[in-house]
């Protein structure tokens, strides 16, 4: 009876010990294998073996992650104080330098990404951080992609999402561009004005060269009148009419 409750509990290790010597990963995983504490390889993806109690598996998802930015408050260059918040596109190309080089590639980014929001957008005026986003953006990529590829990390994407801005800024952001388009309106009036005298000095002098022209805009002036219901029309009689009879004379 002691010899089989033995047999039972020999197998029963046996068994605990295949169950942990069989590893399946995920086809965007890998396991970083780490014998009696020294760096083997990564394997995967599928189903493969470890040496038990001498090898341990540490898993790493190579999938593309999303990290989330939190609000960062920043002074830009012109001396204005707003919060921005941004997101971060990265994934894993190495997973051994991930699990080696840094105790925690996610944290560690994350802080990378905050300093690096903070220094960036400081160097830049608040006009280039509402209209440069895109130069912004590709700028932080290449900053926190440099500093994250010894740990085998690709920074693919950095968008800076919202820019909170004081409400006082924001009035007198309003204030300015309600003067801008009151600039814009004037400049138009002013170049139409110009170009309505040009014409009518250009117009000018080509009556004063024929005479008769004034008559005919005479003429159709008269028409234009008598097409609305007007009650009396007085007609001006040209004095050139009266030359032809003195003539005769």
């Amino acid at each position: 009876m002691v010899a089989f409750e033995a047999f039972v509990f020999l197998v029963l290790i046996l068994l605990s010990l295949v169950a942990t010597a069989i590893k399946i990963v995920q086809e965007y995983e890998r396991g970083v294998i780490f014998r009696l504490g020294r760096l083997v390889g990564a394997r995967g993806p599928g189903l493969f073996f470890i040496i038990p109690i001498l090898e341990k598996m540490i898993r790493v998802d190579l999938r593309t992650v999303t990290l989330d930015v939190p609000s960062q408050e920043i002074i830009t260059k012109d001396n204005v104080t707003t919060r921005v918040n941004a997101v971060v596109y990265f994934r894993i190309m190495n997973p051994e330098k991930a699990i080696v080089e840094v105790e925690n590639y996610l944290t560690a980014t994350s802080l990378i990404a905050q300093t690096s929001l903070r220094s960036i957008l400081g160097q830049n005026d608040l006009d280039d951080l509402l209209g440069e986003r895109e130069k912004i953006n590709n700028k932080l990529q290449e900053v926190i992609d440099e500093q994250t590829d010894p740990w085998g990390i690709k920074v693919s994407t950095v968008e800076v999402k919202d820019l909170e801005l004081p409400e006082n800024m924001k009035r007198a952001m309003a204030r300015q561009a309600e003067a801008e388009r009151e600039r814009r309106a004037k400049v138009i009036a002013a170049e139409g004005e110009y170009q309505a005298a040009e014409k009518l000095t250009a117009a000018a002098g080509i009556i004063s060269k024929h005479p008769e022209a004034l008559q005919l805009r005479f003429l159709q002036t008269v028409v234009e009148a008598t097409s609305e219901k007007a009650s009396t029309i007085v007609l001006p009689i040209p004095i050139d009419i009266f030359e032809s009879f003195r003539k005769k004379k």
